[in-house]
């Protein structure tokens, strides 16, 4: 049932403007759920579409279980119908006047299938995404996570070889689309369909991918897993749009290995892990995550310790679960948060800080070395 997509040097150049995907490569292995991640603009919803024929590749190939569904340079273009693709839009895009049963029959019958086993499959499917006691009700009739469930049925009974999802959360409330959430991965994996997913929410990408990738003006920045997204990002960007919002200025000193030591605008020094194409000399930003700002008095912590700081306390914002600071530390401000339901340090109170190196990237900063010239 499912099939290995493979993406080779696709590009979309529109009538106006800088090319909307540009040079984009990545696979999808059968049965595998790979997450397009990025802001609104970024190329991967026109990615998605070219893969599922809804628009037309400039350049590049784009395979479907080993056959060439597009290949500009070769004169084929695949019709969509004929590509044995899902899609799930963002919008629900069910029928309005038919029942939730015959919306997901729908495509079955318009592929002859016979009565038995359209009977048969729409029964499997409904009870996979949970609406078996609604399959008699009018669609229009049920909540919006219930009609993106119908969405996602009518686009699994046919059995395609690979699904296709177009923000399918994004019109749902927040608590809604975080139960959906959880659902669809299990969904999609009993199923062994092979998934693209797009998506804005970094969150979303985590717990549905089980590879990521991070999308910034029609380029794949970095694909990987979401943990290797999330804790070694390649690009500032990514680092940026996957939460650390925390930036330090610096000039790297030294390198030894993977790790470097940064000199910060204040004279301090900090070791931080850095990028194979940053050398000694070198201006840069290191990236942290708020939640990675280590307060050293949860572990007693050693006096020699790498990255160890005095901070003063400058705003408390308390969040019932949670506490988010900004500290003034190493000539610049540093945001921080701290879990629990209490908040442990007042304002104008010093605090010690810790900023584990392998939690702390220096990315090369253009703007510096601008600047330093």
């Amino acid at each position: 049932m499912s099939a290995e997509l493979r993406v080779e040097r696709l590009r979309k150049v529109f009538a106006t403007g800088a090319p909307a995907v540009d040079d984009v490569s990545f696979s999808v292995g059968a049965g595998e759920i790979v997450a397009l991640l990025g802001p609104s603009g970024c190329g991967k919803t026109t990615t998605l579409r070219c893969v599922a024929g809804l628009e037309h590749p400039s350049a590049g190939v784009i395979r479907i279980g080993g056959a060439v569904v597009s290949a500009p340079a070769e004169g084929v273009l695949v019709p969509p119908r004929a590509r044995n693709v899902g899609m799930v839009f963002q919008s629900y895009a069910v029928w309005p006047h038919m029942t939730v049963e015959q919306n997901v029959a729908y495509p079955l019958r318009q592929r002859r299938t016979s009565r038995a086993e359209i009977e048969r499959k729409t029964a499997e499917t409904l009870k996979l995404v949970g609406l078996s006691e609604f399959a008699e009700r009018p669609v229009v009739s049920l909540s919006g996570g219930q009609m993106q469930r119908v969405a996602l049925a009518r686009s699994l009974v046919y059995e395609p070889a690979l699904l296709l999802l177009d923000e399918p959360l994004s019109n749902l409330d927040a608590n809604l689309r975080l139960r959906l959430r959880d659902d669809l991965r299990r969904i999609i994996k009993r199923t062994g369909v092979t998934a693209l997913y797009v998506t804005h929410d970094q969150a979303e990408a985590a717990v549905l991918g089980d590879r990521v990738g991070v999308m910034r003006d029609g380029r794949l920045l970095q694909i990987g897993p979401p943990t290797e997204i999330y804790n070694r990002p390649a690009e500032l960007f990514v680092a940026q749009f996957t939460g650390a919002s925390n930036l330090l200025a610096g000039r790297v000193l030294d390198r030894d290995g993977e790790f470097g030591t940064v000199e910060a605008p204040s004279g301090h020094r900090l070791v931080a892990w850095l990028p194979p194409r940053v050398s000694a000399g070198a201006a840069v930003k290191i990236a942290v995550r708020p939640e990675n700002v280590r307060f050293g008095s949860e572990r007693g912590g050693a006096e020699g310790e790498p990255n160890r700081f005095t901070a003063r306390v400058l705003v408390q914002r308390y969040e019932g679960a949670q506490t988010v600071y900004s500290l003034a530390v190493l000539g610049g401000k540093l945001a921080a948060l701290e879990l629990g339901s209490s908040a442990r340090y007042p304002v104008d109170s010093e605090v010690d800080i810790v900023l584990p190196p392998a939690l702390c990237w220096a990315y090369p900063d253009q703007e510096g070395a601008e600047t330093n010239k």
